[in-house]
């Protein structure tokens, strides 16, 4: 698989000096219209009431570039080439791994959930403003960047206050979490929304193709169909909970529908503006990967057969960069974060069950209760917005609704996470949810649910016709029922047939009516069968041996419906001889 995706997908030179675009317009320029395929363009509508209450943000809410797409037509025309700093058709380049990961993602969406109607061009958006597009498309040949894209430390400064999630696995801070990779997810949220997009077994934030694919996914949980308008703002929301942001990247969906082409890895654009400018802290990534500063001469590539060095962190604020000093602590010491007050994360002692009730489905079906978990301080007290993540764990094909099997959800005001629905799957048995709280290591709370086999409690013919046959002949109708479980079409649910010795003895006869199996034996029981869609059951032809009579056939289902029919063998009517003519006198 490696050696696919390690296809050359740049054309042109693979050494391409790297520029940064200026901003090419103000929003008050580009106001809201009607795109080229009659579609009302909806940059600046207002999400609906419900838009904006999202639990959390893939990216922790982190800052983000917020450079406009600019006034000119995307569409390329046959000389236009990606020239350095130019805008246009140059904007609406997107370097060719990248390109080629979004339009996986979305190939991928449209199989294993196409209900969600996920266009690339919202990955394309969304990996403009989160990251310029992997930093201009510098990613190696299976889609990894060259250098991790990391966002701001979430220390409460200025941005969100999330504490260690992974113990720096993913972002390298044990302190903090930060936003990773090219669609900067934060640590928390990839440990349950990662996905391998390149299939070499492993789910890296780094690599664009599984981190395309994880926002994919991400976008499309909750049922969401991103090709209504309040779905498709729910869903932005959820990825950074910004009005800002949602306008933002409408604008750069729009931008990209009316037109995108593949440009060489590494030659893309680079956004110069941030959300976080002049907020009294780092515009760029904190790590090696940060963009040049607004205003500033770009830099070039690396040249051919040269490591890249690592860029010199900037000055708070996008004041240039600064001379590092020497260190005031002897090497090896630990550094002490910054003092700051407990969260609600941090005073939770304990999960409670609020109240859930018994868990219980029939395979196939959606619970109908959820499950809801209270987060409390030692003394009892209701903690509110703090993240409970819901796992389900173990052998099971039983998920969320939407197809997840991790499910993060904020408390509300009573300090109650009330997961998302539990959809049974067709593997029977218990399954366990466990609740725990995100940045917080405290014990789980075990939730068990019970899935049970598809089941009837009524069968019925679905025809009248008598079943009669003569010796050693074959009926003529088929025997076909249907069944129904509370009044509703019972599909899915195993069956068996049996002719039996009469009504009062359920054991199997050894002579009259009998099915034939696949080598024409002759058979009196069928086990493994199933209702379809519509809960019909037609059983195969039977046959008669030369016994004569009235015989029982017994059709039972899971759930203990049961139905006896009928069935009749008898010899053809012959008719009487006419009465002999009396002879002549």
């Amino acid at each position: 698989m490696a050696a696919q995706f390690g296809r050359r997908l740049r054309k042109g030179a693979a050494t391409t000096a790297v520029a940064a675009v200026a901003v090419a317009a103000l929003s008050a320029s580009q106001a809201p219209g009607v795109n080229d395929h009659g579609r009302q363009t909806t940059a600046d509508a207002t999400p609906s009431p419900e838009a904006s209450a999202s639990d959390g943000s893939a990216t922790g809410n982190s800052p983000y570039y917020t450079d406009l797409p600019p006034l000119k037509s995307p569409n390329p025309s046959p000389s236009t080439g990606p020239a350095p700093g130019g805008t246009g058709s140059t904007e609406s380049g997107i370097p060719a791994t990248v390109l080629d990961a979004y339009k996986k993602a979305e190939a991928t969406l449209r199989q294993a959930k196409p209900g969600c109607n996920l266009p690339w061009q919202l990955l394309a958006a969304i990996g403009r403003v989160e990251s310029g597009q992997a930093r201009g498309g510098r990613v190696d040949a299976d889609g990894t960047t060259i250098k991790k894209i990391l966002g701001p430390q979430l220390d409460g400064n200025g941005f969100a206050l999330i504490k260690d999630t992974d113990d720096g696995a993913y972002d390298g801070n044990s302190s903090y979490d930060q936003a990773v990779g090219p669609m900067q997810f934060i640590p928390s949220t990839w440990a349950w929304a990662g996905r391998d997009g390149n299939g070499d077994g492993k789910k890296d934030p780094n690599n664009i193709y599984d981190a395309a694919l994880a926002a994919g996914h991400y976008l499309c949980r909750n049922n969401w169909d991103l090709s209504q308008q309040g779905d498709l703002d729910r869903a932005i929301l959820s990825y950074n909970n910004s009005r800002d942001y949602l306008n933002l990247v409408m604008r750069w969906l729009e931008y990209y529908r009316k037109g995108a082409h593949e440009v060489p890895d590494g030659t893309g654009t680079l956004p110069d503006n941030r959300s976080d400018d002049g907020a009294g802290a780092s515009p760029t990534p904190t790590v090696p990967g940060a963009t040049t500063p607004a205003g500033s001469t770009p830099k070039p590539g690396p040249k051919p057969g040269k490591p890249e060095k690592p860029e010199t962190p900037q000055k708070p604020g996008g004041g240039g960069t600064t001379t590092p000093k020497p260190p005031t602590t002897p090497p090896g010491t630990p550094s002490t974060p910054p003092s700051t007050p407990p969260t609600p994360t941090d005073t939770v002692d304990h999960l409670e069950d609020a109240a859930t009730g018994k868990l219980t489905a029939m395979a196939g079906d959606a619970f109908s209760r959820r499950i809801s978990t209270r987060a409390e301080t030692e003394a009892g007290k209701s903690v509110a917005k703090v993240r409970v993540r819901f796992t389900i764990v173990g052998d099971t094909d039983t998920t969320f609704t939407g197809g997840e099997d991790v499910a993060t959800v904020a408390t509300n005001s009573s300090g109650v996470a009330v997961a998302p629905a539990l959809q049974a799957g067709e593997k029977t048995g218990t399954v366990t949810v466990r609740a725990t709280v995100v940045g917080r290591v405290i014990p789980g709370l075990d939730y068990k649910a019970t899935v049970t086999e598809r089941a009837a409690d009524a069968l019925a013919r679905t025809g009248d016709a008598a079943l009669t046959c003569a010796p050693g002949g074959t009926f003529a109708n088929q025997v076909e029922v249907k069944a129904t479980y509370k009044g509703a079409v019972a599909d899915g649910v195993a069956a068996t047939a049996t002719l039996i010795k009469s009504a009062d003895d359920p054991t199997v006869t050894d002579k009259g009516p009998y099915f034939k199996d696949a080598d024409g034996k002759t058979v009196r029981t069928l086990t493994g069968l199933k209702t379809d869609a519509k809960g019909l059951l037609k059983l195969p032809t039977l046959y008669a041996d030369d016994t004569t009579g009235t015989f029982l056939l017994r059709v039972t289902t899971a759930g203990g419906a049961t139905l006896t029919v009928e069935l009749t063998v008898a010899a053809a009517e012959t008719s009487s001889p006419s009465p002999s003519a009396s002879p002549s006198a």
